[in-house]
């Protein structure tokens, strides 16, 4: 078991992720853009680190997890990226979902330091990372795998090895193409529940038990009869994911024609200023199209919407 580790991102999966390797009797080395995060797992007895350079000197095994592709190389790979620090024999461990072209990049840039890498972008929302359910799918060296298992044990339920460097990103990828198909599913069957004037709750219950359930159906379709918009992952942060899909699908010479078209819909959420909403915010974008509000006080008929 690795001695000393460091986090780096502190965001809404990561301060959960953080959260579990402290619970799980690691010793924790923490740094984040913004200080507030790392102070509050400073208190539950993190050490704060001034760079990702000064955390990497002081830790076996770095994880980062931030927010898009740039993000993950100026940590590791900037003035004061953990580059600059880590020790050869070190391993790095980017959960974020970034670019597969350039994380091959990365760890190539860091073997010449002889620093090891592994790609282990996460799935399951900010609630598998607060709960330590995360599905994590890693490429890397096998034996980089096995030494990050009693890791990655402490902030998900399934780990998966899935191929080299660089798979674990595209393996993601795959995994949202689902997660953003689920979420227009589920925001057109909601629709249709709506206009329709079924009890909302019930349709939920009877469907939600069989064939159409899915993770995204059943975690995120009572937020949106709620009208409760708060992120487990923010359409800023899925359409990030979205352009990695629609490049990757431009790069392989396939069509990945929901995937567009989803795309071009949170497009218009964050014209109206959504970015920040959670990804089933999705449902705004078709609702404004049918004049409808599902789960709202007033609800205007199929018929009159036309």
């Amino acid at each position: 078991m690795p001695d000393q580790i460091g986090f780096i991102g502190l965001g809404t999966m990561g301060r959960g992720m953080a959260a579990n390797l402290l619970k799980a009797g690691f010793s924790l080395h923490v740094w984040n853009r913004s200080a507030p995060p790392a102070e509050m797992l400073r208190s539950a007895g993190a050490i704060v680190a001034s760079s990702p350079a000064e955390l990497a000197r002081q830790c076996d095994v770095v994880i980062v997890c931030v927010s898009d592709t740039a993000d993950v190389e100026a940590v590791i790979l900037g003035e004061h990226g953990v580059l600059a620090g880590a020790r050869p024999g070190s391993l790095v461990i980017d959960c974020s979902s970034i670019s597969p072209k350039v994380t091959r990049e990365i760890a190539a840039r860091l073997a010449v330091g002889g620093v090891a890498m592994l790609d282990a972008p996460v799935s399951g929302g900010s609630e598998g990372a607060k709960n330590g359910t995360l599905s994590i799918m890693v490429g890397g060296l096998a034996e980089q795998v096995e030494r990050a298992r009693p890791v990655f044990a402490a902030m998900g339920k399934a780990t998966t090895h899935v191929g080299p460097i660089g798979a674990g990103q595209t393996v993601k990828l795959v995994n949202q193409v689902l997660v953003v198909g689920n979420a227009l599913a589920m925001s057109e069957a909601l629709l249709l529940a709506q206009a329709s004037g079924v009890d909302l709750q019930k349709a939920f219950d009877a469907v939600s038990q069989g064939a159409g359930g899915s993770w995204m159906f059943t975690n995120r379709g009572p937020q949106i009869l709620a009208r409760d918009w708060r992120p487990g992952f923010s359409i800023a942060l899925q359409q990030k994911d979205l352009r990695l899909i629609l490049e990757a699908g431009r790069e392989l010479n396939i069509p990945l024609i929901a995937s567009s078209l989803i795309a071009n819909l949170y497009a218009t959420l964050e014209a109206r200023g959504l970015g920040g909403d959670g990804n089933h915010a999705l449902i705004k974008a078709i609702e404004n199209l049918a004049n409808i509000e599902v789960g709202g006080a007033a609800t205007t008929s199929a018929a009159g919407a036309k």
